[in-house]
């Protein structure tokens, strides 16, 4: 199924898949090529035709009325992120064809506000390329540099793997988000040139994008084990850029009079140029 000409057919295939007989609540009767519901089984429990369904999830019919969506996404145990998503696949409004720029500037003063962060602190496009970092950013992932990717460092960088303790649960935010962020906007040249290289080097990146899980990145710990420091917890928070299409300001900060703190402020203090000689952060044993 080409998910640029029938997205509403791809996520709808996705998401049945996932949902097994037994958390539907029917029996699990004859042979299945999938363990997720047949197509007729969707279309009895949310009491539309099966020939009905059928020419949704083939793209044959776009315009599905919401009472018929509501019953899909109920037997489809969508939360109201991708019931969200659900609805923009199905709007009746023209998608956009102009393109965006490859890179967006961020706007001078996040910049200068960004320079001026005491925190660990980056931003980033809907594609996860780093557009600008501060100095203790780049300390704590070499990753966090201008010019990097952030969704192709976690799937195909082995040190920015072992960074990552919660490495499954974080590409799967990951994923999620890169869904939510493109949207219906799948034919975006960056967007296709980002998933067709990850397709095809990462099986685990393959493994979620078949999974259509869309969910948007909010504020939340992270556990980070790094390479001279060891294991530290910051709270990770994005902040949306107005004035700009999807750039986000991400800082990572730790709880007051934590062993992070004091972690992040040996890293602070290495990232210093004139600091660097007099306090340089042990490697660990």
């Amino acid at each position: 199924m080409d998910e640029s000409t029938n997205p509403l057919g791809a996520f709808l295939r996705a998401r049945r898949e996932l949902v097994t007989p037994q958390r539907a609540g029917i029996p699990n009767a004859g042979v299945r090529r999938v363990p997720g519901l047949r197509r007729e089984e969707v279309a009895l429990l949310a009491g539309i035709s099966a020939d009905y369904y059928l020419r949704l999830e083939r793209g044959r019919d776009r315009h599905p009325s919401l009472q018929v969506l509501e019953s899909i996404a109920r037997v489809l145990q969508l939360d109201d992120d991708h019931f969200a998503h659900l609805l923009t696949l199905v709007a009746d409004v023209p998608r956009q064809r102009k393109r965006r720029p490859r890179k967006e500037a961020p706007p001078a003063g996040v910049l200068k506000f960004l320079a001026s962060l005491a925190q660990p602190a980056f931003i980033e496009d809907r594609y996860f390329d780093i557009l600008a970092s501060n100095s203790l950013a780049v300390a704590l992932s070499p990753g966090l540099a201008v010019g990097g990717n952030q969704l192709r460092d976690m799937f195909l960088d082995p040190a920015e793997q072992a960074l990552h303790p919660e490495w499954e649960n974080v590409t799967e935010c990951f994923m999620a988000n890169l869904r939510q962020a493109v949207g219906t906007d799948v034919d975006d040249p960056r967007f296709i040139e980002l998933t067709g290289e990850l397709s095809l080097a990462s099986p685990r990146f393959r493994q979620l994008w078949a999974r259509h899980e869309v969910r948007g990145q909010r504020g939340t710990p992270i556990r980070l084990d790094h390479p001279q420091v060891g294991e530290l917890t910051l709270n990770r928070e994005r902040l949306a850029i107005n004035g700009t299409q999807g750039l986000m300001l991400v800082v990572y900060h730790p709880d007051a009079g934590s062993d992070a703190e004091d972690k992040l402020s040996l890293l602070a203090a290495a990232a210093l140029p004139t600091a660097r000689t007099r306090h340089e952060v042990p490697s660990r044993p």
